[in-house]
């Protein structure tokens, strides 16, 4: 299985035993939306509803930061989720939430996951069958191997060596806008780059072609073929970065989870304003 499928392949696929579908839409307190609401509304079959937001360290205070192992297993099996199945997830946010939910099962060691191009949106724009409520339970065994591919506040501070890469957009980068949340700096991180994650779609929400990837990349300074750190404003939007890399043949990339929403509300951190 490819990484990026398209929509034709997923409904080709649809009903095989080995393939799981994850709905991981996320939203914005702002935007009104909830993305458990909109799945029980309607669905593409079979698909399972991850919870980015639940299925997290809730004991931290920056928000959906990365959860145990032992309770992403737990949530996987209460899904109906293997970690052999091959998997392939989607959303319905325009803040591109299916590369969390890619991220987060890979970092938990699954070895066949994607994300469906286009996402939930594209699905329904072709005409696409969907379902309505939560699916069956079903038996499953979800055994973890994490990878390393996470850094901390803490190994970024004292000197990670690897260029981090900003996935905000520009006015929050450059701090000519405000953070959203309250007690939240303004700015980024000293010697931080800055490749917006929304550039990388196009409007349909698919993702750009490799050339244009890689030449966005180039655009911010960034080499997407060498190891970089992928930040953003609550470890969501970086994934989107980290996918683009993947797609360009790199898996050397790590994400900083806390990103901006930990390291903007610790007036101990450094902070740089301005553009990269």
């Amino acid at each position: 299985m490819e990484s990026l499928v398209s929509t034709q392949w997923l409904a080709d696929h649809l009903g095989e035993a080995d393939l799981t579908i994850i709905d991981s839409s996320w939203h914005m307190p702002a935007s009104g939306r909830n993305g458990r609401e909109d799945y029980l509304q309607a669905h593409i079959p079979g698909a399972r509803f991850l919870d980015i937001d639940a299925v997290s360290d809730r004991a931290n205070p920056a928000p959906h930061m990365l959860p145990t192992a032992e309770d992403f297993a737990r949530a996987m099996e209460e899904l109906g989720v293997s970690s052999d199945d091959r998997i392939v997830v989607y959303d319905n946010s325009p803040i591109r939430t299916a590369a969390r939910g890619w991220f987060m099962v890979r970092h938990f060691g699954v070895r066949e996951v994607a994300i469906l191009d286009g996402g939930f949106q594209k699905w329904i724009a072709e005409g696409r069958p969907t379902q309505s409520g939560e699916q069956e339970p079903r038996n499953a065994r979800f055994q973890t191997a994490e990878r390393g591919d996470v850094v901390t506040k803490q190994q970024i501070l004292g000197g990670i060596e690897l260029p981090i890469v900003d996935a905000r957009g520009a006015p929050r980068f450059e701090g000519s806008e405000p953070d959203p949340r309250p007690g939240v700096a303004a700015g980024h991180i000293p010697g931080a780059r800055n490749v917006p994650f929304s550039a990388l779609y196009n409007e349909d929400g698919t993702f750009r072609s490799r050339k244009e990837l890689e030449q966005l990349f180039e655009e911010g300074g960034v080499d997407a073929k060498q190891p970089f750190v992928a930040s953003c404003g609550s470890g969501v939007t970086a994934n989107s970065l980290l996918f683009a890399a993947y797609l360009l043949g790199n898996d050397t990339t790590r994400l900083y989870d806390g990103s901006w929403t930990e390291w903007g509300a610790d007036p101990a951190t450094p902070k740089a304003t301005g553009p990269a």
